[in-house]
């Protein structure tokens, strides 16, 4: 017997050594295929980019794992103690693996599988790490294994707050979140420190399973573990009983935020800067780097931009009549199903689907699209609606596009039932319900505003259409247009750089050019189809007159019209053609907003920028849009007063800030840039931008409306803000019948002023030294005897004043200057020959209006010589005569001159759009 026994000790001596001997080979094995656990020392998890506006406020988030890092030491104490009773409650006593935990599991386990439940686990926070960072989730006995020699090499290399804070960051908790403080904004729209314990203890138990917890789909669920996990936190003595049972009284209150964009009304702005930063860093930077950016929005004016525009959009469709519905519903079909298929864009709300469900004699009742549920799915409620005829009235039916139909009198000459519609709710008083509801329709137009700080550059607002939800076309960065009559101002500054004043005199008459060969005549005309004879320049950009600035354009040379267009940054490559001088050319939104920046600053060249400073996960920064150095930006209180000691303009007891060197080219003069911006102004006060004059601040602009007009433009602004606004389909067409710049486009401008400068104090355009402010008539640019209408304060430079003996402009440009004083009406020395032009009617033109006329100065001309022949004079057989520009080849005879023709059958044609647009069509 005794034999026998020490045979069997033998044997289970052997096998427990050969054991011993197979488990050493076996974790000697594994350590040779166990990754590199010591990378964690330098981890970097991926980290969501986050936007935000001028003000500071989050307008979006981009990103793979939507995670924020936050190291351990600003995760509350509550957070912590929630993680550790629900997940590990020995995670400072173990070494990594939790001895006591396994045998607890064993014993649990058994009884599961007898009850055929779920198997539970006893992996440690550590081995978690293990796992969600060097591992795979693989359910094998290798794979736990090494987790568990993983863990134990991690106690040894970390400290436990350490493997802690890489476990808090790195665990997914449902809905997109990674980490706890996402989880927290992304569940309650909190920071950690504002968490309750309730809220503390349901993030506690998203581990196990998120979906398994979800707050709306699986309540009753999650409210059983959450208490579960507070009722641990007790036991753990990490909180008191009465803080216990206080936390499981409280319901759980989740508020899901949505994902993207914070802003609604900012989705054109970020997506654009999206498209900047993953050019700038690529696709891994952008998304997992964690990337701190601040934009220049102003998320207050962004609102109203959109607004505005959005507005401005529905009006002009309304202007043009009810399209129809959305669609009809078959007859049986359920229209809450239907309706709920159809999607409706978040930017929109509270816009919503609607099916007519009865027609009667004044209001028709509809029933609403079902309600979208936090977690997805619709409501089951029916809900219904009644909108009155007196909301429907303005649906009335569009005859070819041009005009409207007969006034709607019933609500069956507009729908019928099972018709498909949006609707809009109508509030009055304040009330949260909606009295009723209003049809609207999704205008078939589209356009972009942007808003710019004309001094720096920064784009405050962008708009890029009327739904991001609808269309992602960005309009004000992406749509090449015609600009029609708001490239003018570019022309007209050429002009005064060639020594033109804003009194010079420039024919306004008739214009023809032999283009050659078999492109025959090419015959501009003003949108009128009217001519006023000789005309300041002032009155010819305040009334958008083609024929004029196409005067002006033949004298500087097409060629420098098309260096200026380079210049101030509106297109690159200009074809040097006179047509291009009525805006025949294409830019974009933001491109012409930021020339027109260059003219309200006073030349100085700006370039729009959405991006003022990009800082890594870091915070240090590694982009800023400001590189200019301050030194003195970090100066203290003390040494900020003694650098200000002794400047008189201070006031007592305050500091100057520090000086920044002004490193901007400068594009134009400050004089140039001042006239033209007084005689925009003028465009407001007297002129084709007159929707704008009601804001009652000093505003100067442009409107612009292309040939047939397919683009209705105005860009204006104040002293310190600047706007552009686009209207246009974005496959080109005719907008309608007198739809202009002025008509369609201006009133939007005149919105977004009214609500960013209206109201507050008039600050008027500054008037840089060497310009000499002097009262003129400004329609013919004498000078001004004693007072009345149209006497105003021309800006001129230096030396270029009205000369007292003639009370005449000292420059021209137009055709036929007689001299009075010459025998039997013969011409003056050096003039032109009268030729017996006749304008206005028939009648001709008088002597006096020439008198005292002299070619133009040629003291200022940036580009080019000037020609020697200042006057543009038609012939006899009424072809274009006279200067000789580009290298003395007649322009009448460039080749390609008026390739793109200003016509109304092609080409592009400036507006004359005075008031409403209510001229003719050309």
């Amino acid at each position: 017997m005794l034999r026998v026994l020490s045979i069997v000790a033998a044997v289970c001596l052997v096998l427990l050594f050969g054991g011993l001997m197979a488990g050493g080979y076996m974790v000697w094995r594994l350590n040779q295929d166990l990754p590199d656990y010591t990378k964690l020392a330098n981890y970097e998890p991926p980290v969501m980019t986050r936007v935000h506006g001028g003000d500071g406020e989050l307008i979006g988030e981009f990103a793979r794992e939507r995670r924020l890092y936050v190291p351990i030491t600003a995760i509350p104490p509550r957070v912590v103690d929630a993680f550790l009773a629900a997940e590990d409650k020995n995670f400072y006593s173990h070494g990594g693996v939790d001895a006591t935990g396994i045998m607890r599991a064993v014993i649990d386990n058994i009884f599961n599988v007898m009850q055929d439940r779920r198997l539970v686990g006893a992996s440690t926070i550590t081995q978690q790490v293990a796992k969600n960072f060097l591992l795979s989730s693989d359910v094998t006995l290798n794979r736990k294994l090494k987790e568990a020699l993983i863990a134990i090499r991690l106690e040894q290399a970390f400290t436990k707050d350490e493997i802690l804070e890489l476990y808090l960051n790195e665990i997914y908790l449902g809905i997109g979140a990674y980490g706890v403080a996402a989880a927290a904004l992304n569940y309650f729209g909190k920071p950690l420190d504002e968490l309750t314990t309730a809220e503390a203890a349901y993030l506690a138990t998203l581990p196990k399973g998120p979906n398994n917890y979800h707050p709306y789909r699986f309540r009753e669920r999650a409210l059983a573990r959450r208490n579960w996990v507070i009722s641990r936190m007790e036991d753990e003595r990490f909180i008191s009983s009465f803080d216990a049972a206080e936390a499981r009284a409280t319901g759980l209150d989740v508020s899901l935020r949505s994902r993207g964009v914070q802003i609604r009304d900012a989705s054109y702005f970020l997506e654009q800067v999206r498209r900047e930063l993953l050019g700038m860093y690529g696709e891994e930077k952008l998304y997992e780097g964690g990337l701190s950016v601040r934009t220049t929005i102003d998320t207050k004016l962004q609102e109203t931009v959109s607004r505005e525009l959005r507005e401005g959009l529905i009006a002009f469709d309304r202007r043009h009549g009810w399209r129809g519905p959305v669609r009809h519903l078959e007859a049986g079909e359920n229209w809450q199903e239907a309706l709920s298929a159809m999607p409706v864009p978040a930017d929109i709300e509270p816009w919503t689907l609607a099916t007519v469900l009865d027609v009667k004699q004044e209001s028709i009742t509809v029933g609403l699209r079902p309600q979208r549920l936090a977690d997805g799915r619709f409501s089951k409620d029916v809900e219904k609606a009644k909108v009155p005829l007196s909301e429907m009235t303005w649906a009335r039916a569009s005859v070819n596009r041009l005009y409207l139909g007969p006034e709607v009198k019933a609500p069956s000459e507009v729908v019928s039932v099972g018709d498909v519609v949006w609707v809009s709710p109508v509030f009055e008083d304040k009330r949260k319900d909606p009295v009723h509801y209003a049809l609207v329709q999704v205008p078939e137009v589209n356009g972009a505003a942007l808003a710019m700080d004309p001094h720096t550059g920064r784009v405050l607002a962008m708009q890029g259409g009327f739904s991001f939800g609808l269309s992602e076309f960005n309009r004000a960065v992406q749509a090449l247009r015609q600009p029609g009559s708001s490239f003018k101002p570019f022309v007209y500054t050429a002009a005064l750089d060639k020594g033109f004043t804003p009194a010079s005199l420039v024919l306004d008459a008739p214009f023809v050019l032999d283009q050659g060969g078999d492109l025959g005549l090419w015959k501009p005309e003003n949108y009128e189809r009217n001519f006023h004879g000789p005309s300041t320049l002032r009155f010819g950009i305040e009334h958008s007159r083609n024929l004029m600035t196409v005067r002006l354009a033949q004298y500087v040379g097409p060629q420098t019209v098309s260096n200026y267009a380079r210049r101030f940054g509106i297109t690159d490559d200009m074809p040097p053609v006179l047509s291009m001088a009525l805006g025949a050319g294409e830019t974009t939104l933001m491109r012409l907003v930021g020339a027109y920046g260059i003219l309200d600053n006073g030349g100085k060249r700006v370039t729009p920028a959405l991006i003022d400073r990009v800082q890594d996960r870091f915070g240090r920064t590694i982009y800023r849009k400001d590189m200019r150095d301050c030194p003195a930006c970090n100066e203290s209180w003390d040494e900020a007063k003694a650098r200000n000691a002794g400047l008189n303009s201070l006031e007592a007891g305050t500091v100057a800030p520090p000086a920044l060197p002004d490193d901007r080219e400068q594009v134009a003069s400050a004089q140039t840039s001042y006239q033209m911006v007084s005689m925009l102004e003028g465009v407001v006060q007297r002129g084709t931008g007159s929707a704008a004059k009601a804001v009652g601040v000093p505003l100067a602009g442009k409107t612009g409306t292309t040939n047939d007009g397919k683009d209705a433009w105005f860009v204006g602004f104040s002293p310190n803000l600047v706007v552009g606004v686009f209207v246009g389909y974005d496959e080109p067409q005719p907008l309608g019948r007198a739809e202009t710049g002025g008509r369609a486009a201006a009133p939007v401008f005149a919105g977004i002023m009214k609500d960013a400068v209206g109201g507050k104090p008039a600050i008027p355009f500054r008037v840089p030294p060497g310009i000499t402010l002097v009262k003129i008539n400004h329609k013919t640019g004498r000078l001004a005897n004693g007072e009345g209408s149209g006497i105003i304060l021309e800006a001129f430079k230096e030396g270029t004043e009205p000369r007292l003996e003639s009370a005449a402009p000292s420059v021209g440009l137009f055709g036929n200057v007689p001299d009075p004083s010459a025998p039997n009406g013969g011409d003056r020395p050096g003039a032109v020959p009268f030729d017996g032009a006749v304008l206005d009617g028939g009648a001709p033109l008088s002597p006096e209006d020439y008198d005292g006329m002299a070619p133009p100065a040629n003291d200022n001309a940036p580009d080019e010589a000037a020609p020697q022949d200042p006057f543009i004079r038609p012939g006899a057989d009424g072809m274009a005569r006279g200067p000789i520009p580009d290298g003395g080849v007649p322009t009448d005879e460039i080749p390609g001159a008026g390739s793109e023709p200003a016509r109304p059958e092609s080409g592009s044609s400036g507006d004359s759009d005075i008031g409403s647009g209510t001229g003719g069509l050309y």
